[in-house]
């Protein structure tokens, strides 16, 4: 469930800091290359920021072999 809700949310922010660069202003764009640091960071260092604000609002890791990338 916790991988499900980070690439949820990950690629919600994308989608939406895009088009707040086409219709408000371009520097959204910086918002698009947080994201994609962060889960770059994330894949090195197996350390998540969004992992630990879901875990503190109650969202639940499944270990189960149905998340692919467990």
């Amino acid at each position: 469930m916790m991988n499900r809700c980070i690439r949820a949310i990950a690629g919600s922010f994308v989608l939406i800091s895009v088009a707040l660069a086409v219709y408000v202003n371009i520097n959204w764009l910086w918002f698009t290359v947080f994201v994609g640091v962060n889960l770059i960071q994330s894949s090195i260092t197996k350390w998540c920021l969004m992992e630990t604000i879901l875990k503190k609002l109650g969202v639940k890791d499944s270990s189960s072999k149905a998340d692919c990338c467990s």
